[in-house]
């Protein structure tokens, strides 16, 4: 049984129904189900979904530029390009696949639920009461995990709280690359997501509307110009998450529930798919104490690597000095990258 039907979620679904097991999945929202993200799949991800049977459209990136006011320094990826898709349409594609695998998806949520040694029951909300029981539950329920709470994994986050915010514009991309603006605020994503279509998320610790964070990145606000808005402003946060453990007994945590990191590096996708993965093998093993360790292990390098960035970004000397690092050993730069795209 599967607890959430986001994009995670229904990859878990997906790859549970091909290991021979007989998925279930509890989702009270209907799709496709929109997210503040930024909408960038790496190649990595790109290719775990191309496994799964789901083409997704949107429009073609092939690398990372990072820019802080006039000096900006970038990445091409080496074994093939990244996709920007609006969440919407990548959620519709896997409701799509979903629906032609024969899953069954109940428009309900979780209430509680109650485990034993044979399954776990899940009582669900709504009336009448209801309850569905299965011998494993993979929670795939986003940031804000209502399982991870009701089993009491949470931990209290440390350090500042960040939190996101995401608009389209209607403007056609002027660059093949997803570009990550530095200021002393925060950071912007620019996503190409269409031939006429921009998504722009802005991340840090400060609050404020959307107006008012933008006037941080002059540069970014010159280039979207007159752009018509293409959607309404969607928030996100705080983003930083933190999970005692991704199992507590016959239940596991998988993608944003099971503990979260940041935005910073874009791998929020791919490597929830890489542990959705990694808990259907576990499963059909009949081996979940297994999964945690895998868990770990599929996501060690990208929060890593995010964790470092967000410390050494914090300030104005740090930015600059990940600047220029990069300037002086392009090499290393374009090794990081990539050693993150093709996870």
């Amino acid at each position: 049984m599967v607890i959430g039907g986001g994009p995670v979620g229904l990859a878990t679904a997906l790859l549970a129904e091909r290991a021979g097991l007989v998925p279930l999945v509890l989702e009270p929202r209907p799709a496709p189900i929109d997210k503040a993200c930024g909408e960038g799949l790496m190649p990595g991800a790109v290719a775990a979904l191309s496994r799964l049977g789901v083409q997704v459209g949107g429009h073609l990136f092939t690398g990372i530029r990072y820019a802080e006011a006039h000096r900006s320094v970038e990445a091409r990826f080496r074994g093939g390009p990244g996709r920007g898709v609006r969440r919407t349409a990548l959620h519709a594609a896997l409701t799509a696949a979903v629906e032609r695998a024969g899953i069954e998806v109940v428009p309900r949520g979780m209430a509680t639920l109650d485990q034993d040694a044979a399954g776990v029951r899940v009582a669900l909300q709504g009336s009448p009461a209801a309850a569905v029981r299965g011998r494993f539950v993979v929670a795939a329920d986003g940031l804000h995990s209502p399982t991870r709470r009701l089993l009491d994994l949470d931990v209290p986050p440390r350090g500042p709280r960040r939190f996101g915010l995401r608009r389209h514009f209607r403007v056609a991309p002027w660059t093949g690359l997803v570009e990550v603006h530095w200021s002393a605020v925060g950071e912007a994503y620019v996503t190409p997501v269409a031939d006429d279509e921009v998504g722009v998320a802005l991340l840090g610790s400060g609050r404020g509307s959307w107006p008012e964070r933008l006037q941080a990145f002059p540069g970014l606000r010159e280039r979207l110009g007159s752009a018509e808005p293409a959607s309404t402003v969607l928030g996100a946060g705080p983003l930083r998450q933190r999970a005692r453990s991704r199992r507590a007994g016959r239940v596991l945590l998988v993608g944003d529930a099971g503990g979260y990191v940041d935005a910073l590096t874009g791998e929020g996708l791919a490597v929830g798919l890489a542990q959705a993965g990694a808990a259907v093998t576990a499963l059909a093993e009949g081996r979940p104490q297994d999964y945690p360790h895998a868990a770990t292990r599929v996501g060690r390098r990208s929060g890593v690597l995010t964790s470092g960035l967000l410390v050494a970004t914090r300030t104005a000397p740090g930015r600059r000095a990940v600047l220029a690092t990069a300037h002086r050993q392009p090499w290393l730069f374009t090794r990081a990258v990539n050693a993150l795209a093709h996870d």
